[in-house]
């Protein structure tokens, strides 16, 4: 099975490299920034439009709050961001949220974290991949008509190339980021110089059209509650920006003070991008409605079911450079792009805070491997699997997959901000130094006010999205905190009762006898190899046990065996319903019922075949009757191979190739050739 898989798996994701190559895989920040930062970057391609159809609930007048909803959008990243490179100085082992809350809160604070980050990383392929493929989908019709499909594509695409390492991924990846953060700023710098310098009109496609209010008039709670409701809405525009704290080991050294860069440069061109995009979306009088089919209105009438409401981006960029230009199609081409690379935050964060987790035995072991190509292969198939799921169960629409969205990254903002808060309260119980002092009283109030504004953003999300699907993503994040807990207590459980005690105990006493049983089918080559092998154990006991299935073979055998003079004896159980490994775990048990205090060492042939379908045709029995040995205390199980011919041309073709990887060389690496010993006659 080894050998059938190896070639596919060389071809898509390349030869393994070894663990001291490790180095080479770290990121600079020119690769980093759209590595981890590629989530937060692109939701400029959506977040303006949430807000304004959040705003078009009360009509086109309630349009001009959008400058002011932008302004605490902004106040929030750039608090975050602050926040965070705190965050990544204080804690740059890559723990991130989890690690703070962890540390600072307690336990259960940092399993709540975790959970909200492991859904949020779910639903950050689920989302953008979906979002993606809607796009698309406009100027591609089979993209539309199998939305599912083209979507789960998207996701095993992008986990071949991440399984292919985090640098190899993320210099495909940077191209389509940088020409997309390129094409925004042309479009915002081009776009301010027309209504500026030339005093041109720009007008969006839709500029022409009326809104038909849902809620006309809103003053007092019902218009706070809409501000609230738009502004949670943009604040789509953070998600992803703590993927930079959970990716710290992934950077090139000095690590910290890389990520607290590429922090800072990714707040600054989100902000950039998201006001520019506002601004000009409010200059050409977008116009956008949650139901437009019915509340957008071409002279009176309503634009009908036909009608596709395309992104704000979008029609800011119409208006602009004007449609079907070669910059409004390099700047679709690149947003729609750039929409499915953002999953890729998800993919370098879920994987290293899976390793972490699973470090702290809060996840399988597994996780906290690496794979052939230095990544988190496990980690990065199981995110995989969960968000093709997902989509496959919302049926690839961002519509409804985007109201599960938000909550657990505010979550995992909020407990962490908390959390750096009690982090400069305990250091500040002990420094003495008055720039220190003057340093933390600073960093703790960005972290506090981040912590109350953050919470304050979860309030308002939950409120207003929870009849809508946010529901959904608190029962996955329960679903994940009493599946973390379950496996810590099992490995809680398992290293307690492991626990080597410090004085003498029944596993360090040696065992009266040893019953070597060597089990025998028929007398052929790896039955005289097992038998040979037991006898160079030199056991108390020696016996070969055969089961009578067949009584004609079995009579054969008892005399090819008295011919041949072997000196074992040979007892055969008797089987009358045909059955090969329940007689022998009776026998096995009544040895060991007989003398507690003895050791039964089985000894069963096997073979050695080279071709993944001979392992179909042989060692069936054999692998049935381990299976049932491991759970009979006292009882050893030895496999003594033998080599079939198969076996042996399968290593020579392998062998042709310049370098024959061994099986579980691709975890150890290829074993090293030892110099030849002197020889003492030399």
């Amino acid at each position: 099975m080894s050998k059938l898989t190896d070639v596919p798996k060389r071809i898509l994701i390349g030869r393994a490299l070894r663990s001291d190559r490790l180095g080479e895989t770290l990121l600079p920040k020119r690769v980093a920034l759209p590595v981890f930062a590629s989530d937060p970057l692109s939701s400029v391609a959506y977040a303006p439009g949430e807000v304004l159809l959040v705003l078009s609930i009360a009509g086109v007048s309630a349009y001009h709050f959008s400058p002011w909803i932008a302004a605490a959008v902004v106040v929030l990243m750039f608090t975050v961001v602050a926040s965070y490179r705190q965050n990544v100085h204080a804690y740059p082992s890559g723990g991130g949220d989890y690690e703070v809350a962890n540390t600072n809160l307690g336990p259960k604070a940092g399993l709540t974290v975790a959970s909200a980050l492991l859904v949020d990383y779910v639903l950050t392929v689920a989302v953008s991949i979906s979002s993606g493929i809607e796009n698309l989908g406009s100027a591609i019709p089979f993209v539309v008509e199998h939305k599912v499909l083209c979507a789960v594509a998207v996701i095993l695409l992008l986990t071949l190339m991440n399984l292919r390492g985090v640098k190899e991924s993320g210099t495909l990846f940077a191209i389509p980021t940088y020409v997309f953060v390129t094409g925004v700023f042309v479009m915002i710098m081009w776009g301010a110089f027309r209504g500026l310098v030339l005093d041109d009109t720009m007008r969006a496609p839709t500029a022409g059209y009326e809104i038909k209010a849902e809620h006309e008039g809103l003053a007092g709670f019902a218009l706070l509650f809409l501000l609230l409701r738009a502004f949670s809405s943009g604040c789509a525009a953070l998600t992803g920006v703590e993927a930079i704290s959970n990716g710290v080991p992934a950077f090139r050294k000095p690590k910290s003070r890389n990520a607290a860069t590429t922090l800072a440069l990714m707040g600054l061109l989100a902000v950039t991008m998201f006001c520019g995009i506002i601004g000009l979306a409010m200059a050409s009088n977008v116009r956008m409605a949650e139901n437009p089919a019915h509340d957008l209105l071409d002279k009176g009438v309503p634009v009908g079911s036909d009608y596709v409401q395309n992104p704000v981006i979008s029609q800011v960029a119409e208006a602009v450079f004007g449609k079907g230009s070669i910059l409004f199609l390099v700047l679709a081409a690149a947003t729609a792009l750039v929409l499915f690379l953002a999953a890729n935050t998800a993919y370098n964060g879920f994987p290293v805070l899976g390793s972490i987790l699973a470090q702290d035995r809060y996840l399988p072991r597994q996780l906290h491997t690496r794979g052939d190509r230095l990544a988190f292969s496990n980690g990065i198939v199981l995110l995989a699997g969960a968000a093709a799921l997902l989509v496959w169960v919302y049926e690839a629409d961002s519509t409804r997959l985007i109201q599960l969205y938000i909550v657990g990254v505010f979550v995992s903002f909020t407990l962490s901000q908390t959390g750096m808060v009690r982090h400069w309260n305990r250091h500040l119980a002990t420094e003495q130094d008055p720039a220190k002092r003057r340093h933390m009283i600073r960093s703790r109030a960005i972290n506090a006010f981040g912590a109350f504004f953050t919470g304050l953003v979860l309030v308002v999300v939950l409120v207003t999205k929870f009849s809508h699907g946010a529901w959904v993503a608190l029962l996955g994040m329960v679903i994940f905190y009493v599946t973390m807990t379950a496996i810590r207590r099992h490995y809680d459980h398992v290293s307690q009762e492991l626990a080597a005690p410090e004085g003498p105990s029944d596993d360090s006493l040696r065992p009266s006898r040893v019953h070597s049983v060597v089990l025998i089918s028929k007398i052929h080559r790896p039955a005289l190899r097992a038998l040979a092998y037991a006898k160079l154990l030199r056991s108390d006991t020696l016996e070969a046990l055969s089961v009578n299935v067949d009584p004609a073979e079995t009579k054969g055998l008892r005399e090819e065996w008295d011919q041949r003079g072997i000196d074992v004896p040979l007892k055969v159980l008797d089987s009358p319903y045909r059955e090969v490994t329940r007689p022998v775990i009776d026998y096995v048990k009544s040895l060991r019922k007989e003398s507690p205090r003895d050791v039964v060492s089985v000894i069963i042939p096997e073979y050695v075949v080279g071709h993944w379908y001979e392992h179909l045709l042989h060692n069936q029995s054999a692998l049935r009757l381990k299976g049932r040995l491991l759970f009979t205390p006292g009882v050893m199980v030895t496999s003594v191979p033998y080599q079939l011919a198969s076996s042996e041309l399968a290593k020579k073709r392998a062998g042709k190739r310049q370098e024959w990887n061994a099986p579980g060389s691709v975890r150890r690496g290829p074993a090293q050739v030892r110099p030849k010993e002197p020889n003492a006659k030399d």
